[in-house]
């Protein structure tokens, strides 16, 4: 235990009160970049309990305490505004709201879960954009003892792998010149080039029917072209990811993406490194006994997508889950909402991990 830190001190959190703590912080809007209001709120609830809590140099929340387990989740959300609203559900009433589901229900659930056992916790900012609050907090303390990341999962799911991320930007000049020459422009390079690219990472006959989880998936982000002002060059820049499975590193999938270059060059800006977990780490087996003990089945997952959790397990080495109430398909969603009667089962899973922990 830190013991420059207390645990709390105050009576535990109520249901309602956690619910209401929710939905105030789904009703902030805290879009990367601009969530100081949110993190306020998030120190204000820390403190009113009897934990202290501040605001670190990056913005992250931070409410040291029993380091056997510390729970993290980000504050930030996607840009897109959802009217906050609770409406009827199939399973109960739903908190409808940017944030619900990604990743703000998890968040609160895991504040709720720090204050009520006295675990560690901490609210990253910017993970939807650069990640800069995971990135400063691996280099500004030390490795708990274990490790809960927050992301949707539904309560009765445990994600043990992401994919990794590799992004850049590939930039190609030519010679302007009349539009009947033969001779390729830089547009025309950009062009052929990821179509290349598309294709060597195309998944062969054996590999059709792998899971997308163990697959490379190339996906341009913004592509832009044309005359320069002065008349004399065509330039074209696109920006590009590829999310990388478990089976190959970050370096291998720019290799080949390079390998495919017929002009222009890529200037990569990120890399974040694949991660699988073991299901049989004590953080997988105290997830399987709560969620059982809450009357689930356990599912075991693998996200397609890339977390804060690839930061962390390649940083620190403890064992380590992903965790969090809501469906993953409605993250950034139009639709995004969350069960209140999912968002209860996972505070008690994970008061339930807490304390086994």
């Amino acid at each position: 235990m830190n013991a420059s830190s207390e645990c709390a001190t105050s009576a535990p959190v109520s249901d309602e009160e956690a619910r209401d703590l929710l939905q105030s912080m789904v009703a902030t809007p805290s879009v990367s970049s601009e969530e100081r209001a949110a993190c306020e709120l998030l120190v204000a609830f820390f403190e009113e309990h009897g934990r202290e809590a501040w605001l670190d140099e990056v913005g992250n929340v931070r409410a040291p305490a029993d380091d056997s387990l510390l729970l993290t989740s980000h504050v930030d959300t996607v840009p897109g505004e959802i009217p906050v609203r609770i409406e009827a559900g199939e399973d109960g009433p739903e908190l409808w709201g940017r944030g619900s589901v990604d990743a703000t229900g998890p968040l609160v659930a895991m504040a709720v879960a720090a204050v009520n056992t006295g675990v560690s916790f901490v609210g990253v900012v910017g993970e939807e954009t650069d990640s800069r609050g995971a990135r400063h907090l691996v280099t500004d303390r030390e490795a708990p003892d274990a490790l809960v990341n927050g992301e949707p999962s539904g309560w009765d799911g445990i994600t043990l792998g992401y994919r990794g991320l590799v992004a850049g930007r590939y930039v190609a000049t030519s010679e302007s010149g009349h539009t009947s020459r033969p001779e390729n422009n830089a547009i025309q390079d950009a062009l052929q080039w990821w179509s290349r690219v598309e294709s060597a990472f195309a998944p062969d006959a054996e590999e059709e029917w792998s899971p997308v989880f163990e697959r490379v998936t190339p996906k341009p982000t913004t592509v832009e072209g044309g005359t320069t002002e002065d008349g004399l060059a065509v330039e074209a820049t696109m920006d590009v990811q590829f999310r990388v499975p478990p089976s190959l590193t970050t370096e291998d999938v720019r290799e080949l993406a390079e390998r495919e270059l017929n002009g222009g060059t890529v200037h990569w800006n990120d890399a974040i490194p694949p991660v699988m977990t073991s299901p049989r780490t004590e953080v997988a087996r105290a997830f399987r006994v709560a969620i059982r003990e809450a009357d689930g089945d356990p599912r075991l997952l693998r996200k397609t997508g890339t977390a804060d959790v690839n930061l962390y397990a390649e940083a620190w080495d403890c064992p380590m889950a992903t965790y969090g109430p809501g469906d993953s398909a409605l993250d950034h969603a139009p639709d995004e909402r969350l069960s209140l009667t999912e968002f209860d089962r996972s505070v008690a899973v994970l008061e339930s991990v807490a304390r086994t922990l």
